[in-house]
């Protein structure tokens, strides 16, 4: 715009006072009050009515990027949403298991293992300590989601020595008490979980995690 001139519009300066309030310039930066010498005129003059253009071209152009932006959005929702609805009962039970076995190990972390003397430390490889489930999710997948039945374990002994299950009862009836692992020992009633079921139950234990790491952070 350098180097151009205003068009020899009728400014404010030097005119007779009257009772007609003359309207603004409407270009970004201006505001000044000038005499119309057209009806629909709302600039003052040429350099004003580019800047105007540009002005109103630039928020056609935000408001085009929202749109698109927009408009991915709802794609990728949608497509959320339908990956969503078309998964499986394993792959919802593996979620929920994640969501579980994240809460058991921030429950259980600077506690000592349930089955040995070593004190449990998230982070590191493999995330330091795993979830050890006392009936294993092999023989007792029913009692997966059994808070009870799950106690944070060195990786030694819950892979190494495959639950090392004798030590870990005793830890267990240290931990919760005798009454608690022989209800957990003498459970064998079947859970069918259907998905809506799946969806609460790692729901539920995301907020449970969530609540231990914002205790640990206060």
């Amino acid at each position: 715009m350098a180097g151009m001139k205003r068009s020899p519009l009728v400014r404010t300066a030097g005119i007779a006072r009257t009772s007609v309030k003359l309207p603004k310039c409407a270009a970004p930066g201006c505001r000044v009050r000038f005499v119309k010498l057209k009806p629909n005129q709302v600039v003052c003059g040429e350099e004003c009515a580019l800047r105007l253009v540009e002005s109103e071209n630039a928020k056609a152009a935000r408001k085009a990027e929202k749109q698109r932006k927009a408009a991915e959005k709802l794609e990728r929702d949608t497509d959320t949403s339908r990956r969503e609805a078309l998964k499986t009962i394993p792959e919802l039970r593996d979620e929920a298991q994640v969501a579980f076995n994240t809460f058991i190990r921030l429950r259980d972390n600077g506690r000592s293992c349930i089955s040995c003397t070593a004190t449990l430390r998230l982070g590191g490889v493999g995330g330091g300590f795993d979830c050890g489930h006392y009936r294993s999710r092999g023989a007792a997948g029913h009692l997966r989601f059994v808070e009870n039945n799950a106690f944070g374990q060195c990786k030694r002994c819950n892979d190494y020595l495959s639950g090392n299950a004798v030590a870990m009862r005793l830890g267990a009836i240290q931990r919760i008490g005798l009454a608690a692992v022989e209800a957990v020992e003498q459970d064998n009633t079947p859970r069918k979980w259907t998905r809506e079921g799946l969806r609460a139950i790692k729901a539920e234990y995301q907020a449970k995690a969530n609540e231990l790491k914002k205790a640990a952070n206060e």
